[in-house]
């Protein structure tokens, strides 16, 4: 059987529109996804490698301790300020590329058909495109979004719509995108029948790779 070429995919979407859903249901047909949130969660997690450089550039008061980021107050500092935000893109992004090419170089490895790279930045940077073969726009309503937040974060609303402001339009997104997933009042199995229909490789592709596993 002719090897099916290896498929760069990117996930992306606003803040609450599912997308770690997807990554959750392409990773259950064994596809490898690579976490671009996660990766930069573990940069500035105690010990990580971004935290000297964050330390230099903002100062103690974005530090609960030493070595311990306040996520709460770099949230504030970033989302109010866009220079802050952009200096502190500038630190992470490096290190956060190096190990998304590092984790794909990995999973590239096993041969799979496809890799997704949850990125939730990908609009907003000029990056990621050209490095992807493909771009999943997961998509809802705004005021969806912001329900779902508030209700799995805690944060208020206005706190929502600060971030989802410094996020790229849902316009420039689903402009961006290859292929469009609405995940708006549907269920789980829903939104599996719309990633079979978006892919519809996907279930033979993937199972003939885990049964090579």
């Amino acid at each position: 059987m002719t090897q099916q070429p290896l498929i760069r995919l990117g996930i992306t979407g606003g803040i609450g529109s599912g997308k770690s859903t997807v990554c959750a249901l392409l990773a259950q047909k064994g596809i490898p996804v690579i976490d671009a949130d996660a990766i930069s969660r573990a940069c500035t997690a105690p010990g990580g490698a971004a935290l000297p450089a964050i330390a230099r550039a903002f100062g103690d008061s974005v530090f609960e301790a030493p070595g311990v980021l306040n996520r709460d107050a770099m949230r504030v500092l970033v989302f109010d300020q866009p220079y802050a935000r952009a200096q502190l893109q500038a630190l992470l992004h490096p290190m956060i590329a190096a190990e998304i090419e590092r984790q794909a170089a990995q999973a590239a490895a096993s041969s799979p058909p496809c890799i997704a790279f949850d990125i939730p930045l990908l609009v907003e940077s000029q990056r990621w495109r050209p490095l992807l073969d493909k771009v999943l726009v997961v998509d809802c309503q705004a005021q969806t979004q912001i329900d779902r937040v508030t209700q799995r974060s805690g944060l208020t609303a206005q706190s929502v719509q600060k971030i989802m402001a410094a996020q790229s339009t849902r316009a420039a997104r689903l402009q961006c995108a290859d292929y469009v997933l609405f995940n708006e009042s549907v269920t789980i199995d829903e939104i599996q029948h719309q990633l079979d229909a978006i892919f519809p490789w996907l279930e033979i592709s993937s199972r003939h790779w885990k049964n090579r596993a």
